[in-house]
């Protein structure tokens, strides 16, 4: 069973930065997809960035294009996603997910796992 735990989270104003990590465990690392949501409160979670298993390809929301930076460690079973020039429309609760997979992927349902989340809360 995969188990996805997320940290990094916390308060942060306006034009700060903040660097999420998904800790996975419960399986080989490589040859697993990986990827970011989020969901503010009363919306659907929604797409923020996806990596391939090698790190060799990158997909990311146009609202944060420029601004986030998906990478991976496998070594470390281990994805980050680091985020600058926050803005307060970023608060949301952010989700890693994982999926066994050559590509990257965008949609929610290609994902078969997910993490608790982590709030992110971008102050004005």
């Amino acid at each position: 069973q995969v188990q996805l735990v997320e940290s990094g989270g916390g308060l942060v104003q306006a034009g700060g930065s903040l660097r999420l990590s998904c800790a996975a465990s419960g399986r080989t690392f490589s040859r697993h997809a990986m990827g970011w949501f989020r969901q503010a409160p009363g919306k659907e979670r929604d797409f923020v960035a996806a990596i391939n298993w090698s790190g060799s390809s990158t997909a990311y929301a146009d609202s944060v294009k420029g601004r986030f930076t998906i990478s991976r460690v496998n070594a470390k079973n281990t994805v980050y996603l680091q985020m600058n020039s926050l803005k307060p429309e970023d608060t949301a609760v952010y989700y890693c997910a994982d999926r066994y997979g050559n590509d990257y992927y965008i949609r929610r349902d290609e994902y078969d796992y997910w993490g608790q989340g982590t709030q992110v809360t971008v102050s004005s």
